[in-house]
Order: C-alpha cells, then sequence, then structure tokens
C-alpha cells in the first residue's frame, strides 16, 4: 500500500532533513524509496513514491505538506476566481515524476511499478477545506450552496489528475490507482451526483493506455457499487468490508483489493496469520484478488512483520511452478 516504506528506518534516515513536497520532486530520491519497500519486503510490485497534492502544486495552488498534519493550503478554493487559479497540468510541469519512473523502470526490471494520484473529491475537500477535516463541512457547504462552482472545481482536478496519471503510464507505470481517501465521507445519492462523474471521466480516459486501474476509498462500504461503476478494473477495499461482500457490491468481472485491518501488524503472529488466511479466503469471491493492507500503514509498524506477511501470502497463493 501507498507509504509503505514510512516504517523502515532507511526510510526515515533519507527523509530526516528533506520536506514531503521536496523529496516528491527529487526523481533520485523518489527512486530510493520507492525501491525500499521492494528491496525489504519482496513484494510483487513498487508503489510509486510521491503525495496526492503534488500536481495540485505543479498546477499554481500554494501549499505545503505539514509534518503531523498534512496538506495545508495558503487560499482555500470556494468560489470561481479560486477554481480559475488552478492551471492546467502539463507533462512539463510534473517532469520530475517522469523522470522518476523511467530511472525506476530500469532498476526494477520485471517488476511492476503502480503510479497513483488522488481523485478529484478528495483533492476538492483538501483545497475548500485548507487542510484536512474531520466534518468536511466546508466542502458539503460548497457541493449543495454552490453546485456549479463544486463541479467546475471538480472538473478541473479530473483533468489535472488524469494528465497526471497519463504522464506515470507514458513513463512507465504498469498499472495506477485512483485515491479518494475522504469519499467515504458521503451519502451514496451525493456521491453519485457530485462525485462519481469525476472520478469516471479519470478512469475513462485512462481506458486507452491498456494498464489496470484501481479506486480505492476509505469508508466506503456503502459506495461500493457506485465506485464500480466508475469504471476501475479493480476497487480497493478497506477493513471494514469483507471481500466477499465487497465482490458481489462491486459488481461481476471487477477484482479487489485489500483489505488486511493495518492494526492487525501489532498482533502476536497467530492471529496475524489467521487474518491474512481470512483475507485470502474472502478475496476468492472476486475473479481476482490484490492482496494489500486495508489501508496505508501505520509508521511505528515493525517492518520484520510485513516481511512475514509477505512471505506468508506467497506461500498460500503459489501456483504448480511455485510461483505466487
Amino acid at each position: 500500500m501507498r507509504q509503505a516504506g514510512r516504517s523502515l528506518p532507511e526510510y526515515r534516515e533519507l527523509r530526516a532533513d528533506v520536506p514531503m513536497l521536496a523529496a516528491c520532486r527529487q526523481p533520485d530520491l523518489v527512486c530510493e524509496i520507492t525501491l525500499q519497500p521492494v528491496r525489504r519486503h519482496g513484494v510483487d510490485a513498487a508503489i510509486l513514491f510521491s503525495d496526492i497534492v503534488v500536481p495540485v502544486a505543479a498546477a499554481g495552488i500554494d501549499l505545503d505538506i505539514a509534518p503531523g498534519v498534512g496538506p495545508v493550503v495558503a487560499e482555500p478554493i470556494r468560489d470561481t476566481a479560486g477554481v480559475e487559479r488552478l492551471h492546467r497540468l502539463t507533462p512539463a510541469d510534473v517532469s520530475f515524476v517522469d523522470e522518476a519512473i523511467r530511472l525506476l523502470v530500469r532498476e526494477l526490471g520485471a517488476t511492476p511499478l503502480v503510479g497513483f494520484a488522488g481523485a478529484p473529491f478528495t483533492l476538492a475537500s483538501y483545497l475548500v477545506e485548507g487542510g484536512p477535516s474531520r466534518t468536511h463541512a466546508r466542502t458539503k457547504a460548497l457541493m449543495y450552496g454552490a453546485p456549479a462552482v463544486w463541479h467546475a472545481l471538480c472538473a478541473r482536478l479530473a483533468e489535472i489528475t488524469l494528465e497526471f496519471l497519463r504522464v506515470q503510464v507514458s513513463a512507465g507505470a504498469s498499472a495506477v490507482q485512483l485515491f479518494d481517501s475522504w469519499a467515504g465521507a458521503l451519502s451514496e445519492a451525493d456521491y453519485r451526483r457530485y462525485v462519481l462523474p469525476h472520478s469516471a471521466h479519470v478512469l475513462s480516459g485512462l481506458a486507452g493506455t491498456g494498464v489496470p486501474r484501481i479506486h480505492f476509498g476509505v469508508g466506503t462500504a456503502e459506495l461500493l457499487r457506485a465506485m464500480g461503476e466508475a469504471g476501475a478494473d479493480v476497487v480497493g477495499v478497506d477493513w471494514r468490508t469483507p471481500l466477499d461482500v465487497a465482490a458481489r457490491r462491486v459488481g461481476h468481472g471487477r477484482a479487489v483489493q485489500g483489505n488486511l485491518d493495518p492494526a492487525t501488524v501489532f498482533a502476536p503472529w497467530p492471529v496475524i496469520e489467521a487474518e491474512v488466511r481470512r483475507v485470502l479466503a474472502e478475496g476468492r469471491a472476486a475473479p481476482g484478488h490484490v492482496f494489500n493492507l486495508g489501508h496505508g500503514v501505520l509508521p511505528q509498524t515493525a517492518p520484520e512483520v510485513l516481511t512475514r506477511i509477505v512471505a506468508r501470502v506467497h506461500a498460500a497463493t503459489a501456483g504448480p511452478g511455485g510461483q505466487p
């Protein structure tokens, strides 16, 4: 899962004096940080080290990622004038991402690289709120009170996100993931009206690239059917919903991703192993299953536990030739 490296001592050492956004803009550093979990854990794919606000900052928004807080926006967007401050993203604006991915593809060899971006709703929420929010009150106020402004903002963000992902695919990413971290704050009706069209625009815009598209949200149990309609090939599921239930909700023909609770890794090994077996068993209800955590790795996670989980999954899913 994204940010798997942040539990590693080598990651903390490398990032000790480098702010998050600065790290994301240094191709050599991005390459090394992305490779660290692959070397440590022997996972089946690398996840690009970046942040969902990278393309928004490149599109002209003054923001920073404050340690212990998250993205903080200097001037929140709450009207048409604010939307106009977001310029359209060009490949040149994120050339550092292109360079980082090309470095990674050479280093990874046969190991695939998964790129990612934030979905329009989650990006819009940060921009409207000015930072992280528990209630998303200002976001919903804009949605309900000024729907034209809301849709203009999300449409602009959808184009920025689509271009950002196209750059990643063009540089060599083997798959992409669209993160809608805050979509679980919405009802299904609101999701369908205010969010689904914009996420679908991003995912449909990647249909011709030939790479698998993953769509993930947190707290989205009641939205899984709608998220399945957005057009992804794989729907990520957090730890709250059993994968066999999720497979029925997302619709026929779609794989699922997930969904071991990240807190499980602090339990004794027999408990962890039992949970891994349960997730694998429930994942068989879908036509495909990408075993993963149900959200990001917690920073205090012991790296050796993750390595052991990867080995256990590989052992349980090895085919006739011994390969997972």
